[in-house]
């Protein structure tokens, strides 16, 4: 019976690796669609065959604030999961949210 439950326990963590692996895939997708889209319309009102070289320095700037915002949140979030983590499980979270 114990073999049976190690074989559960293996399974519910290949699964929640996925979903996991999942998530970040599609928040990843969201933070360049949100870039792509934001930066694009603020550094480029007319656009063209090409860029310029403001247009350019200002979406290098755009998307790095993105990026760096983007690494800040998820470091945060990261630590919070791990918080509850292990404090027993998200199960007991203190309602405070992430």
């Amino acid at each position: 019976m114990n073999d049976s439950f190690a074989a559960s326990s293996d399974s519910k963590t290949a699964i929640l690796k996925q979903i996991q692996q999942e998530v970040a895939i599609n928040n990843a997708r969201q933070l360049i669609d949100k870039m792509n889209n934001h930066c694009f319309q603020k550094c480029v009102p007319t656009p063209g065959s090409s860029l310029s070289r403001r247009e350019e320095g200002c979406l290098t700037q755009c998307m790095e604030k993105y990026t760096a915002t983007w690494n800040t949140v998820s470091r945060q979030y990261i630590a919070r999961i791990q918080k509850s983590s292990s404090m027993g499980g998200i199960g007991n979270d203190d309602g405070a949210g992430i």
